[in-house]
């Protein structure tokens, strides 16, 4: 390699391993039957010094899990409990993954490559610990369209179809299998915090959060917020923050996750662990994307509700060492953030200059309301009008008194601009299923990152150093 992987600090320890034993459990890799390479992902590899690694060193690493040289020498399943539809289960944890190496990027920050579907941990309970290898292509498929819509995504990092039959009893089975490996900025869930507090455990939660102030920096709360100086009370601020950038983005991009249990928040804001997604077919705040989701808790427009209530869990849990008044005080910050990244976010996709938060909000309601009437799929809706063009109705003269940014790049000339619909990721997945043709996907990532290049450089994640 022409650039060794940079582990981690100056000590070359893994930052991990300084809470290692009390929040995870060293674990075995599961012994694949086959290693065949489906999808490196180059850009993200570069960013960690990966990227010269030969595709036979890239399998030993990622489909056997041998240990990254001065990393950690044995994966962790990390331990932590969560609220699942708003029932708390502390029979959870790292159940078909683990963490399997931390890195720094090439900006400093510190990395993880964790895995999902590589086998069987102290977690797992009656599952398999595997992975279908749709759920790897589902997952590559999210988190390429999200990035491209300036969402603060983990990356699909490695896709490896492992050589076995694997049944399931919400698709056709038996289906095939792989293991995936992903590069997110962290993997501390606010349920780490929730089983710490379960076990009533102040010095590790006090250790947890000296751990997420230092690799995780963000800006300290504001002026006038009462208990600013205290650690716990400037973690929640900061993923108040995150949190709120991240339901915004999540809004603006007409995305779903699906499954917004607490132990699927990462106190990083970054998007991850995605499972039964949509894409929006049309403007609709009641879309559901789990079949599994009968109340619809986590319908598109309960998105921001339910980051927020997660919020407040956190806040729950750090009131072991922490004041309760500072605690409540960043919390009544996430309505206000939310708006604002809103507003921020949807004129970046729209390619307009603000005007200022009435105009902003003005312009907002009047996009959704002409969605609601006309039935646009929201990303047709958000290409026709780039940079204030194509307005007609009601909308022409909210969007006339807006500057819009350069839309020359080809990609806006189009007739018909990328989208994620379930029919287009069903065809994907039936062209590797029924013909082992993986070009339509390889085909469909490029037209991603090509509309990312369109929309230009996205919006600073929020609540980040």
């Amino acid at each position: 390699m022409s650039e060794k992987p940079q582990p981690h600090h100056e000590d070359s320890v893994p930052p991990i391993t300084t809470l290692a034993g009390w929040i995870a459990d060293p674990v075995e890799p599961a012994d694949f039957p086959a290693t065949q390479l489906g999808w490196r992902n180059d850009r993200a590899a570069r960013t960690v010094g990966l990227d010269t690694l030969g595709n036979e060193e890239w399998l030993a690493h990622f489909g056997r899990f041998e240990p990254l040289p001065g990393n950690l020498p044995q994966p962790l399943a990390l331990r932590y409990h969560g609220h699942q539809f708003r029932v708390y289960n502390p029979d959870i944890g790292d159940g078909r993954g683990f963490l399997f190496a931390q890195l720094r990027a090439n900006d400093g920050r510190l990395l993880d490559l964790g895995t999902k579907g590589s086998g069987q941990t102290p977690y797992s309970r009656a599952g398999d610990g595997r992975l279908t290898l749709k759920g790897a292509v589902r997952e590559l498929l999210a988190t390429e369209m999200l990035q491209a819509l300036g969402v603060d995504t983990s990356k699909t990092f490695s896709i490896v179809e492992t050589g076995e039959e694997l049944w399931r009893g919400d698709e056709p089975s038996p289906t095939r299998s792989a293991v995936l490996t992903r590069l997110s900025h962290g993997h501390i869930r606010i349920g780490t915090f929730q089983r710490l507090l379960a076990y009533d455990e102040p010095e590790h939660m006090r250790q947890l959060v000296e751990y997420c102030l230092t690799q995780f920096p963000g800006p300290p709360p504001p002026d006038e917020a009462p208990d600013r100086e205290d650690p716990a009370v400037r973690l929640l601020h900061q993923v108040v923050e995150r949190l709120a950038d991240l339901a915004a983005s999540w809004m603006v991009a007409g995305f779903v996750h699906g499954v917004l249990n607490t132990d699927n928040m990462n106190v990083s804001g970054e998007s991850f662990d995605y499972g039964p997604w949509r894409w929006l077919p049309r403007w609709e705040p009641g879309f559901t994307a789990a079949y599994f989701d009968h109340g619809s808790l986590y319908a598109f427009g309960r998105q921001p509700e339910a980051l927020g209530w997660n919020c407040a869990q956190l806040a729950t849990a750090l009131r072991l060492i922490a004041p309760s008044q500072g605690l409540i005080a960043a919390l009544e910050r996430f309505g206000p953030l939310y708006g604002e990244h809103l507003r921020g976010r949807w004129l970046w996709r729209l390619g307009l200059e603000s005007r200022g938060e009435e105009q902003d909000s003005a312009l907002i309601a009047a996009c959704e309301r002409q969605m609601r009437e006309s039935g646009a799929q929201p990303d047709a809706f958000f290409h026709t009008h780039r940079g204030g063009r194509n307005a007609k109705g009601d909308l022409a003269p909210v969007i006339e008194s807006y500057e819009g940014t350069p839309a020359d790049h080809p990609y806006w000339s189009e007739a018909t601009p990328q989208s994620m619909l379930i029919d287009e990721v069903e065809a994907i997945w039936s062209s590797i299923d029924e013909r082992d043709d993986w070009q339509p996907l390889y085909d469909k990532v490029a037209a991603l990152r090509r509309m990312g290049e369109a929309h230009g450089n996205a919006p600073v994640p929020a609540g980040h150093l």
